[in-house]
C-alpha cells in the first residue's frame, strides 16, 4: 500500500493551569499532529512537539520542513510490512533543518504516523513490535515553577493520590527553600528529583546542589546549558546528586559522547526530542548497555498521541528509572482521543492494546484546536 495523502494539524489547546520552568512558561500545547492515509483508505496518527530550546525547532518551520522535505520523499512509496520497527523508521529519509540541532519533532511525527498506519492495515497492536515486559506503567508528577506555597500545595496534592516520584523545576534564586518546601510537604518515602533546565551556572550548580543533598535527592536534570560534555563530566565529580541528561541528549551522537566522557547517571529519552520512536529506544538501549539510567520522558503539552508512543516504550524497556508524562486533561483543556491516557492513582496507568498506537483519534477535535491545517497529496 501506498502513502497517499497527510493532513498537518498545528494544534493550540490550552492548558488547565500554566506550566513554568526556568527556559518558557507555557499556557498552552504547542504540537504539530500528523495524519497520513494510505490508498486504501488506512489513516495513521503522530505527534512532535518543537521546542527551540531543545531542538532548535518551531510550529513554523515544523510544518515547512513536513510540507517541502519529508512529505515529498515518502509520498507515492510503498510502505513497509507492519513487522519490523526500524525498517519503518527507516523508510523516512535523512534530513537536516537550518538553524536547529535536529528536525527530530517533524521526524518523530511522521514516523509514529507511518507506523500507526502500518499497524492498523495490519490489524496488529504496537505492542506487537515492543512487547511489554511490564502489566501497567507507574508516572511521576511534576511540580512546576512559581511561588513556593503553591509549589507546596501541588506537593501535597500529589502526596495525597500517592505519587511516589515526584519532579520539581529548579533554577530560580530561591531553589534551595524551594526543594526544602516540597521535601517536607512530601515526606521522606517520596523519590525526589530536579529539574533544571539548563539555567544554572557550575559553580551554582554546585552549590545548590551540595545544599539539598541531604533531603534525598534522586537526581537532577540537566543542571547546566547544552554544551561540552567536559562540564557536565567535572559537575559530577564535584556534587553527590546523580545527573541526568536531556537538553544534551538530542542525537545519537550525543548519546555516545555522553557516555564516553562518563559525564551523566541518566538520560532522559523524550520521542518527540530523540526522533521517534526508533532511535528512542536504540538510545535507551545504548544506555543500558553503558550502564546509565533511562527515564522515559515527555514534552509538556503532548497529546494522547505521543502519551501512547512514550506508555509503549516504557512497558517494553528492561528497567526504566522514572516515567513522565500522560497528564492528558490532568493539564490539557481537551485531548485529541476517545481513550484517555491520563495516569490514575498512584501514577498508574494500563496498557494500551487497541491496534497502531492503541488510541482513536477524534479528528473533529482535532480541527476545533487547530490554528493551521495543510493537507498534502502526492502531488505535494
Amino acid at each position: 500500500m501506498r502513502l497517499v495523502a497527510a493532513t498537518l494539524y498545528a494544534l493550540r489547546i490550552p492548558f488547565v493551569e500554566s506550566f513554568s520552568h526556568s527556559a518558557t512558561e507555557r499556557r498552552w500545547s504547542d504540537s504539530v499532529v500528523v495524519r497520513v492515509r494510505d490508498e486504501a483508505g488506512t489513516e495513521g496518527f503522530g505527534e512532535g512537539t518543537p521546542r527551540p530550546y531543545v531542538t532548535g525547532e518551531i510550529v513554523e518551520t515544523m510544518l515547512e520542513h513536513l510540507t517541502c522535505e519529508l512529505w515529498p520523499r515518502v509520498a507515492d512509496r510503498e510502505l513497509p510490512p507492519a513487522c519490523n520497527l526500524e525498517a519503518l523508521a527507516a523508510f523516512l529519509p535523512e534530513t537536516s533543518l537550518a538553524g536547529a540541532i535536529a528536525p527530530h519533532a517533524s521526524r518523530a511525527a511522521l514516523e509514529l504516523a507511518v507506523l500507526d498506519c502500518a499497524l492498523r492495515r495490519a490489524g496488529r497492536p504496537l505492542a506487537t513490535l515492543l512487547p511489554p515486559r511490564r502489566s501497567r506503567v507507574t508516572y511521576s508528577g511534576v511540580i512546576t515553577a512559581g511561588p513556593i506555597p503553591r509549589a507546596v500545595q501541588h506537593a501535597r496534592q500529589m502526596r495525597a493520590i500517592g505519587l511516589h516520584d515526584v519532579k520539581v523545576k529548579v533554577g530560580f534564586d530561591d531553589d534551595i527553600a524551594r526543594v526544602t518546601a516540597v521535601r517536607e510537604a512530601l515526606g521522606h518515602d517520596a523519590s525526589l528529583r530536579l529539574d533544571a533546565n539548563g539555567a544554572w551556572s557550575f559553580e551554582r550548580a554546585v552549590h545548590v546542589l551540595n545544599a539539598v543533598a541531604p533531603l534525598g535527592i534522586a537526581a537532577v536534570e540537566q543542571p547546566l546549558p547544552r554544551g561540552p560534555v567536559e562540564d557536565l563530566a567535572r559537575l559530577r565529580q564535584a556534587i553527590p546528586v546523580p545527573i541526568m541528561a536531556d537538553e544534551s541528549l538530542v542525537t545519537p551522537a550525543d548519546a555516545e559522547a555522553l557516555i564516553a566522557g562518563e559525564a551523566v547517571d541518566l538520560f532522559n529519552v523524550r520521542i518527540s526530542k530523540c526522533g521517534g520512536l526508533a532511535r528512542s529506544l536504540a538510545i535507551a538501549e545504548r544506555a543500558a548497555k553503558a550502564g546509565v539510567g533511562v527515564q522515559v520522558g515527555s514534552q509538556v503539552g503532548e497529546t494522547a498521541i505521543l502519551s501512547a508512543a512514550g506508555r509503549h516504550l516504557a512497558a517494553a524497556l528492561p528497567t526504566v528509572a522514572f516515567v513522565e508524562g500522560s497528564f492528558g486533561t490532568l493539564l490539557l483543556a481537551e485531548d485529541v482521543s476517545v481513550e484517555s491516557v491520563r495516569f490514575g492513582h498512584r501514577g498508574e496507568a494500563s496498557l494500551l492494546t487497541g491496534p497502531g498506537l492503541g488510541i482513536r483519534v477524534v479528528e473533529e477535535r482535532l480541527r476545533r484546536r487547530t490554528v493551521a491545517v495543510h493537507e498534502l497529496t502526492t502531488a505535494g
